[in-house]
């Protein structure tokens, strides 16, 4: 049996296989489904074609379990931004084939219990990029439900944008930051997806050349901050005319293990 139980929805491009007979054996077992939204009605319920002539209806009042209007229904918006998206489900009810009622708030819910009760800080989890903002990105984690990556949280290199190390729709691996167990609110970290600061260290050696991206330049002209690699940064003397995200060439000049320091020379 294929199920997708708390993982992002759409991470298997896949449908869950329905017949009359799975149907009474997913309901039991109250399994979580995965099917993709064909239509939304003028009254914002959602529509799942299966195979055999099976149809899904998710009634609008069963898509969303946390972003909700004061009725208690998502908006608008919210329903018709489904169609032609995976979404995870249950099945709630089925009279027949062409009344088969399903939920993915009951999803939701489900994943918001596991979130406040079985999730832990520090544990790795698997996620799909949903959306970024100037400050950080949202990665759905499981069942529809999305923690924050800060921006300060995407890399050990500073950037000026989250697209610089993510892209919508990309799968990723994240860390558990911090747990809000009351609300089920989740907080993110990517950098440790690009190791350590030794891990990274090992790739470079003392009087190596090699290329590097102008991250920061200080105020008062001390230095400028060199990307080797997203978790590793060295500092160099300051030279008039680069700019950010400028990649020069630059030579190693020592690495110092013990202080986690790299000092480079611009080439």
């Amino acid at each position: 049996m294929n199920t997708l139980k708390l993982k992002p929805e759409g991470w298997n491009d896949e449908i869950t296989p329905l017949d009359q007979q799975l149907i009474d054996n997913y309901k039991i077992n109250s399994e979580i489904l995965q099917g993709r939204v064909n239509r939304c009605d003028e009254n914002y319920n959602l529509y799942i074609q299966f195979e055999n002539g099976l149809t899904g209806i998710m009634p609008r009042q069963e898509i969303e379990a946390i972003n909700i209007e004061e009725n208690g229904l998502p908006k608008t918006k919210l329903c018709t931004g489904k169609v032609h998206k995976f979404v995870q489900f249950k099945i709630k009810e089925a009279k027949d084939k062409n009344h088969i009622i399903v939920s993915r708030k009951e999803v939701q819910q489900e994943t918001l219990d596991w979130i406040k009760n079985d999730l832990q800080e520090g544990q790795k989890v698997t996620g799909i990029v949903k959306n970024i903002q100037p400050y950080g990105a949202f990665v759905e984690i499981a069942g529809g439900v999305v923690g924050l990556i800060h921006i300060e949280d995407l890399s050990i290199a500073r950037i000026k944008t989250p697209y610089e190390r993510l892209d919508i729709g990309q799968k990723i691996q994240v860390v558990v930051k911090s747990i809000d167990r009351n609300t089920g609110k989740v907080i993110l970290s990517y950098k440790e997806s690009f190791g350590s600061w030794e891990e990274n260290a090992q790739k470079f050696k003392s009087g190596m050349k090699t290329k590097g991206i102008v991250r920061e330049t200080e105020k008062n002209k001390n230095g400028i901050f060199i990307e080797l690699t997203p978790n590793l940064v060295g500092m160099a003397e300051y030279k008039e005319g680069l700019e950010y995200g400028q990649m020069v060439d630059v030579y190693v000049k020592k690495i110092d293990s013990y202080r986690r320091k790299v000092k480079l020379l611009i080439v």
